[in-house]
């Protein structure tokens, strides 16, 4: 019961990566940072190489003291992605929120992206909401919502195999492609 936990507490024992990305004015190492701020330097960039993120921050002029600005315009949406995926990996947070984390980046960009959240995915709990297919393929549960109930639930092999909702929806969108 939620009720049983000090507010604090429960917030730290949650991290997210949310479609619209939160920056805020400052180093990219503080930007990382505020998933732990007791975090040390070797521990944020430790957290930056799991999310895929270490390489192109090194290219950046200043690199991890790069300052990014008040809209974070100065780094690309993929880029400002990987961001948050190292701060979610610094928070180290045992039960994770994706929101259609993938949803505004393109496919080659997205790719580096997914590589970055399975390492940050692997052994915790994780909520994946995306509507990009390739996201959540291999989910132990996928389950397909539609007006708030959970209309099918299963493997992304055993959805496909009942060509119901799911099976239209990951052929509509390989068709499309």
């Amino acid at each position: 019961d939620v009720r049983d936990y000090a507010r604090g507490d429960l917030r730290r024992a949650f991290g997210m990566v949310l479609q619209d990305t939160w920056l805020f004015k400052g180093t990219i190492m503080e930007n990382i940072r505020y998933g732990r701020p007791e975090a040390t330097d070797a521990e944020v960039i430790a957290a930056a190489k799991a999310a895929r993120a270490d390489a192109f921050i090194r290219t950046l002029p200043g690199g991890y003291q790069m300052e990014l600005n008040e809209e974070a315009t100065n780094v690309s949406q993929g880029q400002k992605q990987l961001l948050t995926i190292a701060r979610a990996v610094l928070a180290n947070a045992p039960i994770l929120i994706l929101d259609e984390a993938t949803s505004s980046i393109d496919t080659r960009t997205e790719s580096i992206v997914q590589a970055g959240m399975d390492s940050l995915m692997y052994g915790r709990t994780v909520f994946v909401i995306a509507h990009r297919l390739s996201t959540i393929q291999n989910a132990d549960v996928i389950m397909v919502l539609q007006l708030g109930h959970i209309i099918e639930r299963g493997t992304h092999d055993e959805l496909l195999a009942k060509k119901g909702e799911y099976y239209q929806l990951y052929h509509g969108m390989f068709e499309l492609a």
